[in-house]
C-alpha cells in the first residue's frame, strides 16, 4: 500500500463496523401457524426502542426470506402483522429440526438501520398419522428366533414436536411385539419384533393392527392392517455394511451416472445367500423415479433429471432379500445431498385474463393478471416483463401490492372496426449471464357495439325514369355499408312518408327492406308527374338502432307519346273543313291558320306543319313554324274555284306522330272577313279591299248598336234581387245549353283556348270560357245560336265582357256571335 492513501479493505472494514451493532441483534417472536389475517405479531418499534410516530416519516422496508410476503409494518403504530396465513408444513417441509423460523429484515432509513427479526412458527396438531400403505403382509420363517425384528411401514406426520407422531400401538398379540426407533431427522420407524418362537403348524398367519399416534391435543391416530404367513427354514438375514450412506450430488447429473454400489452380505449358503435389492416401502416414488437401484448388484444409478428446486435432499430405503425358501431381508439408508446451479428459465403465470371484451371497454381497465418467477437465486432470480408490441393499446402495471405480478391494463380507446384481435406477446427475462427468457402471448377479441351508422356511397341520388314505365320495374338500388358486425350491420330500407297531391310516397314507389331496390308502383305520366323528391333511411338492427337518409330525386323522363292535335281550324272527326275565300284577295293575304298542339315537352312537342296535298302549289304559301297559309299570288280567272289544301302537323319526336286537316277552300266574288284574334287583343290582319270599305263600316255600325243592346239586358239582368246561390245555377244554365262543342272541355293552354274559340265563333255559336277551381286551368262551353240574339246580315262580329262577383269569384264571360251572310257580294 502505498503511503498517503487509505487503503480500499480499511475503508470497508470502517463501513462495516458502523453497520454492524445495528444488525447484529435479533429479535425473535413466536407465534403458532394458521393465524388470521389481520394478525398483531408484535410492536416492533417497541421492540427496538423507535418511536411510532416517527416511522411514517422514514422509509421503511420489509425484506422476508421467502418466495411470498406473509407479513407487513404499519407505518403508524409499528405493528407486524400478518397478511396471509403461514402453514408451517409448507414453510418448514423437511423435519430436520423441529423449529421452523421466518426470516426477515427491517430497513429502516434516514438514518439507515437494519433489524434482523425471526418469526418462529409454532406446530399445532392439524395432521393425522397415516401409512402409506394400509396393509401389509409379511413373510416370517418358523425358525425365527425371538426378538427378530421385522420391518414395518411407518406413519407419516407432517406435523413437528409433540404433534408429530409419538408412538405406535400394536393390537394384542402372544408372539408378536413392536419396537420404535428414531431417525436422525426425528423420524420414528417402527419394528415388529417376534417374542415368541413361532409354530407355523399352531397357527400359519398373524392378523395384527398397528396404530400411529400422534402427541398432539386432541391426540389423532392411524392404522394399518399387518398379515404375518409363518415360513419354514431359512434363518439368516442379509447384512450390509454400514446402516447409512451419505452422497453430495449436483444438480443436472447425466443420466447413467452411478451414485453407489450396495454391498451386503449373508451368513446362509447356495440359494439363500442369494441377494436380491430393492427400494423398500419408505422410500418415495418420487425417488424412485430419479433413481434406480440394479437388484442383482446393488448399483444405484441416476434415472431422472435431478433438479435441486425441486428436492434438496434424496433419501433411499435399501433393502436386500435372499432367495431362500424363506427369504430374510437386511435394510440401510442412502441420503442424496444435492448441490444447487443456475439451470431454470423464468416462468410466466397467466392468474386470469378476459380473452373477450368490448370495444367500448373503458381505458384502464384490466385485461390480465400475470406472475413472473424464477426458481433460481441471486441475480439468475431477479426477472422483468415487458410487453413485445409497443403500439398495442395495452400496457403493463406493476402490482404494488406483490412484488413480481402485473396487471395487463387498456391504455388507448379500442375500436373493433380497425382491428379486431390482438395478440399481446408478454417477454419475461432474467438478470443472469447469459440472460435467460420465456414468453406467453393473450389474445383479446374484442366484442362489437353498434357504433358506425350506415352510410351511403353518395348523399343525392338522382334517377331518371323513362314516362309509361312498367309498374313494379326496378328504378335503382341504394344500398348502404355499415361497418359493424352481426345485428348490428344488419340494414332495413324504408321511404320517409311524405305526401304530394294528397299521394303518399309508399303508393308511389317502393324499396326492398332487405337490399335498398327501390320500384315503381305505378305507370309515370310525364305530362302530369314530371319529378319527385323524398327521402329514404337505411336502419341497422343494434340497440340502439343507428340510421342514416339519403335524398332521392326521381326525374321523370319525356316520350314521344302524343300525336299532335289539331284545334283549327275546328273540324268534327273525320270531317273536312270549308272556308270561303274571296277571289279578289290580295298576294300575302291571310287564308287560314293551322293549329296543332302536342302535350309532350322540349322536342317531342315542337310542331312543323307541311303540304301533304295541294291543288296549286304556286297559288299557296305555308309556314312550316306556325301554320299560316297565306296567297303567295292573286287568284286569275284560270284557277279552279275549289281548292284542296292538306296539311300535317308534325312533332319532333323519334319516331315523329303527326296528324293532318284537310282544307277546302271556295272563292267568291265578295270580300269577307279575315280571321282575328279573338282572346284579347284583336288580330292585326288587314284583309279588307277598298270595294268593301263602306260595307265594313256599315255592319261595324249595326255591330255597335247589337252590342249596346246586348250589354243593357245582361246588366238589367243581374241586377235583379238574387239568393246567396244565384251564382252556380246561373252558371250552370249557360253551360246546359251548350250543344255542338263536348260538354265541357278543360284546357290549360291559351293556344287551345285560342283555336277553340275561332272554330266556334266561325260557326256562329256562343264560347264561354270559366276559371277552373284549382290551378290555372279554364273550363270552356259553347252554346248554339238560338240564344236568343238575332241574327242579321253583313253585321260586324260583337264581343261583350261582363265581370260579374259571385262568391268572391270571378267569372269571366265571353260572348262572341258572328253574323255572317251565306253570300258575299
Amino acid at each position: 500500500m502505498q503511503k498517503g492513501r487509505i487503503s480500499p479493505a480499511f475503508l470497508a472494514v470502517f463501513v462495516l463496523s458502523g453497520i454492524w451493532p445495528a444488525a447484529l441483534g435479533v429479535t425473535r417472536y413466536s407465534i403458532p401457524e394458521e393465524l388470521e389475517r389481520g394478525w398483531v405479531v408484535a410492536n416492533i418499534a417497541a421492540d427496538l426502542g423507535l418511536e411510532a410516530g416517527g416511522l411514517a416519516q422514514r422509509e421503511v422496508k420489509l425484506d422476508i426470506f421467502h418466495n411470498k410476503k406473509y407479513l407487513d409494518v404499519n407505518k403508524n403504530t409499528g405493528e407486524l402483522y400478518i397478511i396471509e396465513k403461514m402453514d408451517r408444513e409448507n414453510l418448514c417441509p423437511t423435519k430436520t429440526t423441529t423449529s421452523c423460523f421466518l426470516k426477515l429484515d427491517v430497513i429502516i432509513e434516514s438514518p439507515l438501520r437494519i433489524f434482523n427479526i425471526e418469526l418462529e412458527i409454532k406446530d399445532i396438531n392439524d395432521n393425522a398419522p397415516h401409512f402409506r400403505r394400509d396393509r401389509v403382509e409379511l413373510d416370517v420363517s418358523e425358525s425365527a428366533t425371538p426378538g427378530e425384528r421385522f420391518s414395518l411401514p411407518n406413519a407419516v406426520d407432517p406435523d413437528v414436536d409433540v404433534n408429530t407422531i409419538k408412538t405406535y400401538k400394536l393390537s394384542v398379540s402372544e408372539q408378536f411385539t413392536i419396537e420404535i426407533q428414531t431417525g436422525s431427522d426425528g423420524t420414528k420407524y417402527v419394528d415388529l419384533v417376534l417374542t415368541k418362537a413361532l409354530d407355523r403348524e399352531q397357527r400359519a398367519v398373524h392378523h395384527l393392527v398397528l396404530t400411529a399416534v400422534d402427541g398432539g391435543v386432541p391426540v389423532r391416530s392411524g392404522t394399518a392392517n399387518i398379515i404375518v404367513r409363518v415360513q419354514d427354514t431359512n434363518d439368516n438375514a442379509p447384512h450390509f455394511d454400514k446402516p447409512m450412506y451419505t452422497i453430495n450430488m449436483t444438480e443436472n447429473t447425466p443420466i447413467g451416472t452411478r451414485v453407489i454400489k450396495l454391498n451386503a452380505t449373508d451368513l446362509d449358503e447356495g440359494v439363500n445367500a442369494d441377494i436380491i435389492y430393492s427400494f423398500t416401502l419408505y422410500t418415495s416414488e418420487k425417488t424412485q423415479d430419479v433413481f434406480s437401484l440394479n437388484p442383482s448388484t446393488g448399483e444405484i444409478t441416476v434415472r431422472g433429471t435431478i433438479d435441486y428446486e425441486d428436492m434438496k435432499l434424496y433419501e433411499m430405503h435399501v433393502e436386500a432379500k435372499d432367495k431362500g425358501l424363506h427369504p430374510l431381508q437386511g435394510q440401510c439408508r442412502v441420503v442424496v445431498h444435492v448441490t444447487d446451479m443456475n439451470d431454470n428459465h423464468p416462468v410466466i403465470t397467466i392468474q386470469s385474463v378476459k380473452s373477450t371484451v368490448s370495444e367500448d371497454t373503458p381505458v384502464g381497465t384490466v385485461i390480465a393478471l400475470v406472475g413472473i418467477s424464477d426458481k433460481d437465486t441471486g441475480d439468475n432470480g431477479k426477472v422483468s416483463l415487458a410487453i413485445r408490441q409497443p403500439h398495442h393499446p395495452f400496457i403493463l402495471n406493476e402490482s404494488s401490492e406483490s412484488p413480481y405480478h402485473y396487471e395487463l391494463i387498456v391504455s388507448e380507446p379500442l375500436d373493433r372496426e380497425r382491428l379486431a384481435e390482438y395478440d399481446v406477446t408478454l417477454i419475461v427475462t432474467d438478470s443472469g449471464s447469459p440472460a435467460l427468457s420465456d414468453n406467453e402471448t393473450i389474445s383479446v377479441h374484442l366484442l362489437d357495439i353498434n357504433d358506425n351508422e350506415p352510410q351511403f356511397p353518395q348523399s343525392f341520388y338522382t334517377i331518371r325514369v323513362m314516362e309509361n314505365n312498367a309498374p313494379g320495374s326496378l328504378l335503382s338500388s341504394l344500398t348502404a355499408v355499415d361497418p359493424d358486425l352481426h345485428e348490428n350491420q344488419y340494414l332495413v330500407y324504408f321511404i320517409i312518408e311524405r305526401e304530394i297531391a294528397n299521394t303518399s310516397m309508399s303508393m308511389l314507389f317502393s324499396i326492398s327492406p332487405e337490399n335498398g331496390k327501390l320500384f315503381a308502383l305505378k305507370t309515370f305520366d310525364y305530362e302530369i308527374e314530371k319529378e319527385f323528391l323524398f327521402h329514404i333511411e337505411a336502419r341497422d338492427s343494434g340497440v340502439p338502432p343507428l340510421s342514416s337518409n339519403v335524398t332521392v330525386h326521381i326525374i321523370i323522363v319525356d316520350q314521344n307519346d302524343n300525336t299532335p292535335v289539331i284545334v283549327s281550324p275546328w273540324r268534327a272527326h273525320g270531317s273536312v273543313v270549308e272556308e270561303k275565300i274571296p277571289r279578289s284577295t290580295d298576294k300575302g293575304s291571310l287564308v287560314s291558320k293551322v293549329i296543332a298542339i302536342d302535350g309532350d315537352s322540349v322536342l317531342n312537342s315542337r310542331i312543323t306543319y307541311q303540304f301533304l296535298q295541294v291543288t296549286d302549289a304556286t297559288l299557296f304559301s305555308l309556314d312550316q313554324y306556325n301554320g299560316e297559309i297565306r296567297t303567295m299570288r292573286m287568284f286569275s280567272y284560270r284557277d279552279p274555284r275549289l281548292q284542296r289544301l292538306v296539311v300535317v302537323a308534325k312533332d319532333n319526336g323519334e319516331p315523329a306522330l303527326s296528324a293532318t286537316v284537310t282544307i277546302k277552300l271556295s272563292t267568291v266574288e265578295t270580300a269577307v272577313k279575315a280571321y282575328s284574334d279573338m282572346t284579347e287583343v284583336p288580330l292585326e290582319y288587314d284583309i279588307f279591299s277598298d270595294l268593301n270599305l263602306y260595307l265594313v263600316i256599315g255592319l261595324g255600325s249595326v255591330s255597335f248598336l247589337l252590342l249596346i243592346t246586348i250589354l243593357v239586358t245582361i246588366v238589367l239582368k243581374c241586377q235583379k234581387p238574387k239568393s246567396s246561390k244565384a251564382a252556380p245555377p246561373c252558371r250552370n244554365s249557360v253551360v246546359s245549353e251548350r250543344n255542338s262543342f263536348a260538354d265541357s272541355t278543360l284546357v290549360s293552354n291559351d293556344a287551345y283556348w285560342y283555336s277553340m274559340f275561332l272554330a266556334e265563333t266561325r260557326k256562329g255559336k256562343l264560347v264561354v270560357r270559366q276559371p277552373a277551381p284549382k290551378g290555372s286551368r279554364y273550363i270552356v262551353s259553347s252554346l248554339p245560336r238560338s240564344t236568343g240574339l238575332t241574327e242579321t246580315s253583313g253585321s260586324a262580329p260583337s264581343t261583350l265582357q261582363v265581370r260579374t262577383a259571385t262568391n268572391n269569384s270571378c267569372v269571366n264571360l265571353v260572348i262572341s256571335k258572328i253574323y255572317s251572310s251565306k253570300t258575299f257580294y
